[in-house]
């Protein structure tokens, strides 16, 4: 794959990121152009669901760059995120040393401290330099990870460089273009947050949700596409869910409905699937049954008269 250039306007981005399926509005593709040009990172925070962690898989096919993706979890260090010692060949190098009495220390600890004993880790990664340019570092739901972990990125986010005490710094020839996502379980510092543009990614109204489904799951029905979109924002609006669905939970939907062979949306075939949109069971509860039939109903009604006023 070759790498493809960067964009340079506004309505290149958004045609790059139509081009690879990703529906996006005008004010992501702002924020996108701009962490692009200025070499910035972009920190995307929104609901689980709305499409964040896709924007960085898009970029990386569009622009033809490789995607490096680390995923955050409570207790991620710098072993698992960076760099660590291959220490099994170092200890074997150390054996051959002895065997062979080339044991002069200094001249030892160089060689089992050089670069083909270390093991690069996502970030590290992300800092080589590559024949088809820059890749993309996706840092993933940031949020959970441990603050130690981010006070660790401000170096790699402020200066594209990593410090090893043993080697050195490793700086990059180019900085990686970094996305990260977070989905706001708990605040990120404002240190790390002021080294990245922001933007917040929310959940699409019904004309763009309607166009993703459509791109998505092109076999369904456009009369159950409507009505299915219409179903999930009348949930996110209307009902006091613990979880609302995302975009990636109404996709689901479509595909499991299309798949069951539906063409419009049924009150006892919504709520026995109820369990592919929604994933907490008193929230199950609360639109299964008679709320479901009655947000049916009331969808249909707004689609008569929006019919008729268009006639």
């Amino acid at each position: 794959m070759t790498s493809t250039p960067l964009p340079a306007s506004i309505d290149d981005t958004m045609a790059l990121l139509d081009g690879e399926g990703y529906v996006g509005d005008r004010a992501l593709a702002t924020v996108l152009l701009l962490a692009l040009k200025l070499k910035r990172p972009l920190f995307l925070e929104g609901e689980a669901g709305v499409g964040k962690t896709e924007i960085a898989k898009v970029l990386s096919q569009a622009l033809g760059r490789d995607l490096i993706r680390l995923q955050c979890y409570e207790g991620l260090d710098i072993s698992t995120a960076v760099y660590e010692w291959n220490y099994a060949a170092q200890m074997v190098e150390i054996r051959v040393s002895e065997a062979t009495g080339d044991t002069d220390r200094d001249d030892l600890s160089r060689s089992v401290f050089g670069e083909r004993f270390l093991i690069r880790r996502p970030v590290l990664q992300a800092l080589q330099p590559s024949v088809k340019g820059a890749p993309v570092l996706l840092i993933d739901e940031l949020d959970r990870a441990d603050e130690a972990f981010e006070a660790f990125l401000l170096e790699v986010l402020a200066d594209n460089q990593v410090t090893i005490p043993e080697l050195g710094t490793i700086r990059a020839e180019e900085p990686p273009i970094v996305i990260i996502t977070t989905n706001r379980t708990r605040e990120i510092h404002d240190a790390l947050k002021r080294r990245c543009l922001y933007h917040w990614v929310d959940y699409p109204d019904a004309e763009r949700e309607l166009e993703i489904v459509r791109r998505k799951v092109p076999g369904a029905a456009e009369r159950l596409m409507a009505e299915l979109v219409a179903f999930v924002q009348m949930l996110r609006t209307d009902e006091d869910l613990f979880k609302q669905p995302g975009v990636a939970e109404t996709l689901d939907w479509a595909t499991a409905l299309t798949e069951l062979n539906e063409i419009a949306l049924d009150p006892d075939m919504v709520s026995d699937t109820l369990g592919v949109l929604l994933k907490y069971q008193d929230d199950i509860d609360r639109v299964r049954g008679s709320r479901a039939r009655q947000m049916i109903d009331e969808i249909r009604r707004d689609m008569e008269r929006a019919g008729q006023e268009t006639v």
